[in-house]
């Protein structure tokens, strides 16, 4: 019977995709969609009618969201990519941000140091580092999360170019009002379907969502507690070593390569301080890393700071695919936990290429053999490191960034 309705519903777009659909005629797929697709299987996941009825009373489509194919359209790879992670460097650490984000942990440090506690103490993961997460997530819970997590995630599995992911996440979004654990009218989300303070989409939140402060819910929409305990039961969950920093930024010598770097090519600490790699304010790594895997990060190549981060730093990016990210959320730490200060070394001005540059160069480069990681338009370190391959067999410098200049000579 779900293979006849998902057909019948199949047949129907198909008669509109001569010509993209006006938005009433989409609207009605989706009611029909609603009907026939999805609640079968909600059904089956123990999701009861009045539940599922209450969700998606009133949820209309929001044609207004990102990334939406029109039934009739063909998808189109964004020639720009707005996210902040994949813009350039240098700006994902401006000033504003920083300091915003450093200034609001650090008046928090003192004001929520038990439950900090509680949650290092229970998680391993320190206080400074949960913090940051906060303060990037939602301004300390200042952020307007405005959504209805219901109109966005029905809108993206209905719509969106991952429509798969966005329907796990929907049926996953009616498993926590199913459970009692929030009402439908406190589902509030972001244009992207993530909910509440630390912003977990929905599977996440089922997985990782803690109840900290006791009182038998596990709200992150309103509850410091929980959020709090919520991200640190995250990054443990996630293999948080106890008592590891994140990374400590350092020199490399000309004579290293910057294709070294990655989560793949770890090397002792110890031989890391070999190669001539050094902490840039002259302290030694710390004898309890000598013998412990290092891995060398250079987010801009050879025109940005670089670093030798521990497994910790991976456990950060599990919380946003983003080294920048990971290092944002590692450096307020730093700056919220012992008053460090800005990067030893300066961002070059790099990174104003359209993502669609890089996902050509990206295709260069595996067509010559280089593994860059797909052709995605995001310079993620396989990216980095293969060009920097390229560029020393060429007898040139390597920088391990994509450029202009680079993007025309490779090709």
């Amino acid at each position: 019977m779900r293979l006849a309705l998902t057909a019948l519903i199949a047949t129907f777009l198909h008669v509109t995709s001569g010509l993209a659909a006006s938005k009433p005629e989409v609207e009605a797929q989706f009611r029909a969609w609603l009907a026939n697709d999805l609640w079968p299987e909600a059904k089956a996941q123990g999701i009861s009618k009045a539940v599922f009825e209450q969700a998606f009373s009133g949820v209309t489509l929001n044609f207004d969201l990102p990334d939406l194919v029109m039934p009739g359209e063909k998808p189109q790879t964004p020639k720009e990519q707005r996210q902040s992670e994949f813009g350039s460097p240098g700006k994902y650490f401006n000033d504003k941000t920083v300091n915003a984000v450093t200034s609001g942990g650090a008046a928090r440090v003192g004001q929520y140091a038990k439950i900090l506690k509680a949650v290092e103490s229970k998680y391993g993961v320190p206080g400074p580092i949960v913090l940051a997460i906060w303060g990037r997530e939602s301004g300390y819970g200042s952020v307007k999360i405005p959504y209805n997590a219901f109109t966005v995630l029905g809108t993206k599995a209905f719509l969106a170019t991952r429509k798969d992911m966005f329907r796990k996440e929907l049926l996953a979004a009616l498993q926590i009002v199913e459970k009692g654990y929030i009402g439908v009218a406190s589902m509030k989300s972001s244009w992207a379907g993530a909910l509440g303070q630390p912003q977990f989409m929905p599977t996440s939140y089922l997985e990782h969502a803690v109840d900290f402060d006791g009182d038998g819910k596990r709200d992150i929409w309103n509850s410091v507690p929980d959020t709090l305990g919520s991200i640190g039961h995250y990054l443990a969950q996630y293999g948080w070593q106890r008592g590891r920093d994140w990374g400590y930024e350092v020199s490399v010598p000309q004579n290293v390569s910057c294709s070294l770097e990655g989560p793949d090519r770890g090397k002792p600490f110890a031989a890391w301080a070999k190669l001539g790699i050094a902490r840039v304010n002259g302290k030694p790594f710390p004898a309890s890393e000598t013998n412990r895997e290092g891995f060398l990060l250079m987010p801009a190549g050879r025109h940005g700071p670089a670093f030798v981060v521990t497994k910790n730093f991976y456990v950060i990016k599990e919380y946003n695919m983003s080294d920048l990210y990971a290092l944002f959320i590692g450096h307020v730490g730093d700056r919220i936990g012992n008053g460090a200060k800005g990067f030893s070394a300066g961002w070059g001005d790099v990174g104003g290429l359209y993502r669609s540059d890089i996902a050509g160069l990206q295709k260069v480069l595996e067509k010559k053999g280089y593994d860059a990681g797909g052709a995605d338009g995001f310079p993620g370190f396989k990216t980095r490191r293969s060009i920097g391959d390229w560029q020393m067999k060429q007898g040139l410098p390597a920088t391990c960034f994509p450029d202009k200049d680079l993007v025309k000579a490779i090709r």
